[in-house]
């Protein structure tokens, strides 16, 4: 196992960011401070072929002056907050209004950061200061990422210490095509779900705070089945998020005591690579990317509508406005700490 340094380009003010490359010997990924992302990740297929599954760009300027989350890693909270405001013992917190009258992904603040980096056996951690105020937010929070790993998987671990109370739910939002990335629609792939519930969203993609089977609905992962087998049944849920999936599952089994769970499991049937997802979140967000189009990408590629899927393990979207989802109300006695890891197989 190794960990090395290598030049990922300048930022428009001339800042160097640096590819932190971790190779175990069986799946490799490189990582970038700017931003604490996931850049690259290359799993082998049956025949021992590697190939990136994840998307993305080849410099760190693209990242910076680009939209899109690939591989980010959204911080201090993931996903969407109604009216871009929250309210904690009494006072209101105001929010960037960046989607919409709402917030989402905390108006991107993590993604065009840096971070100090330190080098493990077979890790890098990224780790930030976040000042109190900062994208609105109370508490100076201290924030770390760190990647780990080994043979057949990777590992994600936040910590989060701060010294007021606020709300945090961190997320990756790494773009998977387990068939490598560039390589067309995910519609083929597979995915089963440990999710026997979600939340609907209503206008602006905001959950209705209620939390419904998805036994008889196109949210139905229980069993296996094909990433884009009910995207042509023109489901009202579906319609109000571009035709695609953009919703949040409730992981089945969690308890909040941070056990890892093992909540999802996809595959590729042309190279054969499998990869199973596991989290101590409560819930998931299924993203397809219904409506993606970007050039330029890795390798000069171009991606296309549902080019890939997203597994962005969180609580609850929204979670601030409704009190039967589970609380992501932190402090300086609740520091957070969670984990999620994709492992990868071929067969």
């Amino acid at each position: 196992m190794s960990v090395t340094r290598k030049s990922f380009g300048f930022t428009s003010e001339g800042k160097e960011a640096f590819l932190y490359i971790l190779d175990a010997g069986g799946i490799t990924a490189e990582v970038s401070d700017f931003g604490a992302l996931l850049v690259r990740l290359l799993v082998p297929d049956r025949d021992g072929n590697k190939a990136d599954v994840v998307l993305g760009f080849d410099d760190v300027k693209d990242y910076e002056t680009r939209s899109g989350c690939f591989g980010a890693s959204v911080m201090p909270v993931a996903n969407r907050t109604a009216g871009a405001v929250f309210t904690i013992e009494g006072k209101d917190y105001h929010l960037p209004v960046n989607e919409g009258p709402n917030n989402l992904h905390s108006d991107k603040i993590s993604f065009r950061r840096f971070y100090e980096a330190e080098t493990g056996e077979n890790s890098v951690t990224f780790r930030r200061m976040f000042p109190d105020g900062e994208g609105g937010f109370p508490g100076n929070r201290d924030i770390s990422v760190t990647y780990t790993v080994d043979r057949d998987s990777i590992r994600i671990d936040y910590a989060v210490d701060t010294d007021a109370p606020t709300y945090l739910s961190p997320t990756n939002h790494s773009y998977f095509n387990l068939a490598g990335q560039g390589s067309g629609s995910v519609d083929g792939q597979t995915l089963c779900l440990r999710c026997s519930a979600y939340t609907p969203v209503g206008e602006g993609s905001i959950p209705t705070g209620e939390i419904r089977p998805v036994a008889g609905t196109v949210f139905d992962f229980t069993s296996p089945k094909e990433i884009g087998r009910d995207l042509s049944l023109q489901d009202p849920e579906l319609m109000r998020t571009g035709g695609a999936y953009d919703h949040n599952l409730v992981i089945d089994g969690w308890k909040g005591d941070g056990t890892l769970l093992l909540f999802a499991e996809a595959s590729d049937p042309v190279s054969g690579r499998r990869m199973q997802a596991l989290t101590d979140m409560p819930g998931v967000q299924l993203y397809a990317a219904g409506k993606m189009h970007v050039e330029g990408a890795k390798g000069g590629l171009t991606y296309g509508p549902r080019a890939a899927f997203c597994l962005e393990t969180q609580f609850f979207p929204d979670t601030p406005h409704h009190d039967n989802f589970p609380s992501s109300l932190f402090g300086p006695d609740r520091p957070l700490r969670s984990a999620t890891v994709y492992r990868f197989s071929a067969e």
